[in-house]
């Protein structure tokens, strides 16, 4: 469509102009009155001059008609794989199309929205899509649905257009589906303690009725929890391990049912140690003793316990009783009492002395079968006859020794199993930079795997699980060695934190951690 128009846009304001062509209109009025000689002429290049001041434009317009946008949006989020309602959509949107195809004036686009982020967001889809379209340039919006939006503006303002907004829905009358939803979970917690969890059970054809849910903690440990359908319930669950502990809900399925993906959900819950209680148990004071207080006093997270037995009670002088500054060890309390109080118990050169009794230390084998953990660091003297393998303690020691000790130089080194453990496994500075180490005791190994071979191949470092619990075996009190300044150390702090946190069950330890993102 084309057309012509007449537009003038003077050099001058209107009112300038205007009073310009008074003036002129004044002096040839009276030119002609006089019948001035060549009137005509300076009547002709006065108005030639006024309609040039006056800028007259022709525009010349080519008009076209722009049609209106209709725009189909098609849901293809997970929830509309279910059933049949994904070739429904895809019917739905192909008929659309073809139906307003013949319609004058009409413009039909189609997009697919997946679904793949948080939610399904039609509705910012449908704003994208329309971005190049005036607001009063659309049609229509249809959304082709399950009804599973969770974008929909509060306000019509909103939706950056003012056309109707139509919906079809898939599906069909009468499906049924629960599914469970976590309103509520801790990101962390401290282990030992509850976290608590809110859960609502949604079904609505059984709305109030009560339905059991399995839950599933690490280590195939289950529970049963029974939810209210439709309202929020909360419950606690207790953290027994440290790191990353994954939950798993779980709700039957009931015949009919869309789908049973949506009845299991799980939840990670980061549980950390509030506070590590170790107890140090020394039977001979040492350069190793020294620097195990400066490693384990390092950690502000750990609340040390230590005693060095120095005088056993069948040592007896003329002292005085009050004039001693030893106290009496309490055996009682620690071994017996509070035992489970202790997170890890370290043993450093420690051999019979007479001060705990075989029910004590058979205590501490039972605490280990519950769960808890054991560091040997084993002196000479456990070659000897006052060994604690002639204790209860046989029972969870991983070695046995051999009736010899080790006195000359050597370099420790890493084991097959050392190599990919993950307890050794690229210790700082390989075993080809280590420094020699000056003694260890030849033990047999009966339990667990080696990590560490000593003198000769024998072993050096021993680990073995033990009922519910760890036992950790140092067939040397010499690791203190590669804390000297100089040449000949090694990575012993690195090496002596690994093992207790291996102890301590901490995941990222484990040896056969399996780890899937998804």
């Amino acid at each position: 469509m084309e057309g012509f128009t007449l537009t003038f846009a003077p050099l001058l304001p209107w009112s300038l102009y205007a009073v310009l062509a008074a003036a002129t209109a004044v002096v040839l009025g009276l030119g002609l009155r006089k019948r001035s000689s060549g009137i005509g002429f300076r009547s002709v290049a006065a108005l030639a001059l006024l309609l040039a001041i006056a800028h007259p434009t022709v525009t010349a317009e080519q008009r076209a008609e722009l049609a209106d946008v209709v725009l189909v949006v098609a849901d293809a989020s997970p929830s509309q794989q279910l059933g049949d309602r994904a070739a429904a959509t895809s019917s739905a949107v192909q008929a659309l199309q073809e139906d307003l195809a013949d319609e004058q004036g009409l413009e039909v686009r189609a997009v697919t929205v997946s679904g793949g982020g948080p939610g399904t967001k039609l509705f910012a889809a449908a704003r994208s899509a329309l971005a190049d379209v005036p607001s009063d340039g659309v049609a229509a919006v249809v959304l082709v649905t399950d009804g599973q939006v969770h974008d929909v503006p509060d306000d019509l303002s909103a939706l950056g257009f003012d056309a109707p907004v139509h919906a079809l829905l898939t599906g069909a009358p009468g499906e049924r589906d629960r599914r469970l939803v976590v309103e509520g979970a801790p990101r962390y917690g401290i282990v030992g303690e509850a976290a608590k969890f809110r859960v609502t059970l949604l079904d609505e054809a059984a709305v109030g009725q009560a339905e059991p849910v399995r839950i599933t903690v690490p280590g195939g440990h289950t529970a049963e929890r029974v939810l209210q359908v439709g309202t929020p319930t909360e419950f606690e669950l207790p953290l027994e391990r440290a790191g990353v502990v994954a939950v798993a809900l779980e709700v039957a399925a009931v015949p009919g049912e869309l789908t049973p993906d949506n009845n299991r959900v799980v939840v990670h819950v980061n549980a950390v140690r509030d506070r590590l209680r170790v107890m140090l148990v020394s039977g001979e004071p040492s350069m190793g003793l020294r620097h195990w207080r400066n490693l384990l006093q390092a950690d502000p997270a750990v609340d040390l316990v230590h005693f060095t037995i120095l005088r056993p009670p069948t040592k007896q002088d003329a002292t005085p009783v009050q004039e001693l500054s030893l106290i009496p060890f309490p055996a009682r309390e620690l071994f017996d009492a509070n035992l489970d109080d202790f997170h890890l118990i370290i043993f450093d050169r420690y051999h019979l002395r007479g001060i705990l009794p075989p029910q004590y230390l058979a205590n501490i084998a039972e605490y280990v079968v519950r769960g808890g953990a054991l560091l040997d660091i084993a002196g000479p003297s456990y070659a000897g006859r006052f060994s604690l393998v002639n204790t209860p303690l046989r029972e969870i020691l991983p070695t046995l020794p051999a009736g010899d000790v080790v006195e000359r130089p050597f370099v420790p080194e890493l084991s097959e199993a050392g190599r990919n453990h993950p307890v050794t496994a690229g210790l700082a500075g390989g075993a080809t930079e280590w420094g020699p180490w000056y003694r260890m005791v030849r033990g047999m190994p009966v339990k667990g795997e080696s990590l560490m071979r000593g003198a000769d191949g024998w072993p050096l470092l021993q680990l073995s699980r033990v009922g519910e619990g760890r036992v950790a075996q140092l067939l040397s009190d010499q690791s203190w060695v590669w804390a000297r300044p100089g040449p000949g150390g090694g990575p012993r702090a690195e090496l002596l934190r690994r093992v207790v946190h291996w102890l301590m069950k901490e995941p990222d330890l484990e040896e056969h951690l399996l780890r899937a993102t998804v």
